[in-house]
């Protein structure tokens, strides 16, 4: 147990400024949006690191792909989005709903209504 981490609360309207970026050009597959992260825990844990906070984008479709080692899960609290695999399927979620991104995935993550979510992302660190 890490007596160091926070008790954290994330709620739709986090005190502070963002992180801001949108997705790289040559991952883009419809729109421009923006996206805004509001990272609040950034620890290396045993044998991996976690980050977790809460993300906010504006309506917009590219390509992702998590790393090998590489998981995510998050929550919806406000809008719709859709994550799609490569064969085609894809799993929607809106507010109060949750998708796990597993590693190694590969395809496309689209925001079809203004999405805020909170996010958990596990990194194994090799050894």
């Amino acid at each position: 147990m890490n007596d160091e981490l926070p008790l954290l609360k994330l709620q739709a309207l986090m005190p502070g400024l963002p992180d801001s970026d949108s997705p790289a050009p040559e991952r883009l597959i419809a729109g421009n949006p923006r996206r805004d992260t509001w990272n609040q825990v950034d620890v290396e844990l045993t044998k991996c690191r976690l980050y977790c906070g809460l993300w906010r984008s504006e309506p917009g479709h590219w390509r992702i792909e998590m790393a090998a080692c590489e998981h995510e899960l998050f929550t919806v609290l406000q809008g719709r989005c859709r994550v799609h695999r490569d064969d085609g399927s894809f799993q929607e979620a809106g507010a109060g709903e949750a998708l796990f991104i597993p590693a190694g995935f590969r395809g496309s993550f689209e925001v079809l209504e203004a999405v805020t979510k909170t996010y958990a992302i596990t990194v194994s660190q090799p050894g």
